[in-house]
Parts: structure tokens; C-alpha cells; sequence
């Protein structure tokens, strides 16, 4: 029972942190969640050669049976900055509790860029992304857009390649979430 109401209160904590202005990324937590992903040997070859990426440094995270998630992020093009996206999701099924993490969206060429920013973007529920450990709390495996829930002490993540011509990372920063939720993400973007 205490434990329902530990992660009761998680996801009470999380969900209005989803809805609240400290919601938003500030300039320094770019460059952190940047920095963290560079350091990360899963992601490093991918920022050499990617076309462009999406950076979402802190999405929250929170559900009872039905859950949302919510981000602001920006859109990098050859290392510059050409936009700022948003990332919503809503899942169904079964879940409990609240999570932060970062996620980080590589574009293998101008196609997959070019359809990403083409204003409205969405993932489809089979969509996945590959949890990576940049932090002490960060699981690794692969997860269906779920940060941390992957199969601890797999090594899914060294072998992460592009999908659809985009690969998908996410950084646990906190929090604790059990989830069997079928969830696509979607997207906005705003050209700079």
C-alpha cells in the first residue's frame, strides 16, 4: 500500500509538473542535455554524421491508466539552430507513476528532416527509442518511446542504427514508471 502511494503521488508530482512554466528548457539545460548525450558512446557517431537532430532536454512523464507527456525542445541542423518543437504524448494501458528524461531525435538526411519539421510530426505506437546511461539512474535497452524501461544490462543500444532514416535515444533523469501502454509521440515545430 505504500508503495501505490509512493508512485500515486510520483505521478500526481509529475503530472503537474507537465502542466507547470518550469516545464520549459532554459538555455543552460541545451547545453547540458547536449554535452550528456556527446559524452554517451551509443550516440557520439551519430552526431558526426547525422543531417540534423531534435533535442528535448526535459519531458515529464506521468500516468495512472491513462498518461501524458509533454516537452519543449529545438531542432538542430548542422549544428545550427532552425527551430523550436513541441513533443505531447497520451497513452492508455496499464501504468503508474512519473518520470523525467531527455530524448534526442537524429535525422539521417534531409528527407527525415524535411518530414520532421514539416510542422506536424507523430510516431506511431512502434515506434521505439534506445535508453541510454548517462546518469546513474538510466537503464539501457529498448523501449517503445519510454524512457528507463528498457531491459536492464542488455546492449541493445550499441547496436542502434536508423529507423525510417531517424534513431531515437532517451537519458533517464528521474522518477519511476511501470507501463505496458501502447503510446506515439507527436510533434510541432516552429521554424527559428
Amino acid at each position: 500500500m505504500t508503495r501505490l502511494l509512493t508512485l500515486f503521488s510520483a505521478t500526481i508530482v509529475s503530472l503537474s509538473l507537465l502542466l507547470s512554466p518550469a516545464s520549459y528548457a532554459d538555455e543552460s539545460s541545451y547545453t547540458d542535455a547536449i554535452t550528456n548525450f556527446k559524452k554517451a558512446s551509443e550516440t557520439q557517431a551519430f552526431f558526426n554524421t547525422a543531417y540534423g537532430y531534435a533535442l528535448f532536454p526535459t519531458v515529464g512523464k506521468g500516468g495512472i491508466g491513462i498518461g501524458a507527456a509533454y516537452g519543449k525542445g529545438r531542432v538542430y541542423k548542422s549544428g545550427a539552430h532552425t527551430g523550436d518543437s513541441s513533443l505531447t504524448q497520451i497513452s492508455i494501458g496499464f501504468q503508474l507513476g512519473g518520470q523525467a528524461y531527455s530524448e534526442i531525435i537524429f535525422f539521417k538526411n534531409a528527407k527525415a528532416y524535411n518530414d520532421f519539421t514539416s510542422g506536424s510530426f507523430e510516431f506511431s505506437a512502434q515506434a521505439s527509442a534506445v535508453a541510454i546511461n548517462v546518469g546513474a539512474s538510466a537503464q539501457v535497452g529498448t523501449t517503445g518511446n519510454s524512457a528507463g524501461a528498457g531491459q536492464a544490462g542488455s546492449n541493445h543500444a550499441a547496436n542502434a542504427v536508423y529507423i525510417n532514416d531517424m534513431a531515437i535515444f532517451t537519458a533517464a533523469k528521474g522518477g519511476l514508471m511501470y507501463e505496458a501502454a501502447l503510446a506515439g509521440q507527436s510533434f510541432t515545430f516552429d521554424a527559428k
